[in-house]
């Protein structure tokens, strides 16, 4: 059964401002995997955070929130590497 993916408003805001084809395409893709598996090879769970993990795009890091109960995955942000991780 697939999983049900959901993107914040940050994330979606993200998207359509980015105006790489390329990038776009391979970020909506590694989203599209999370409705099949949650957690993708290479997905990480970070450190400090409950339900929060993050899988690597080129630079670009997808964070989301994993809900086992409900079978869904809420996408919490998406930006570079080096801006991602700041609050």
């Amino acid at each position: 059964m697939p999983n049900s993916v959901f993107l914040s408003r940050q994330a979606e805001k993200f998207l359509s401002n980015l105006r790489d084809a390329a990038l776009y395409g391979r970020l909506r893709n590694a989203i599209d995997i999370l409705s099949e598996n949650a957690r993708p090879p290479g997905c990480v769970k970070l450190a400090g955070e409950p339900d929060l993990y993050r899988i690597r795009v080129g630079d670009y890091r997808i964070v989301y929130q994993l809900r086992n109960q409900a079978l869904t995955v809420l996408v919490v942000s998406i930006g570079h590497r080096k801006d991602i991780y700041r609050k």
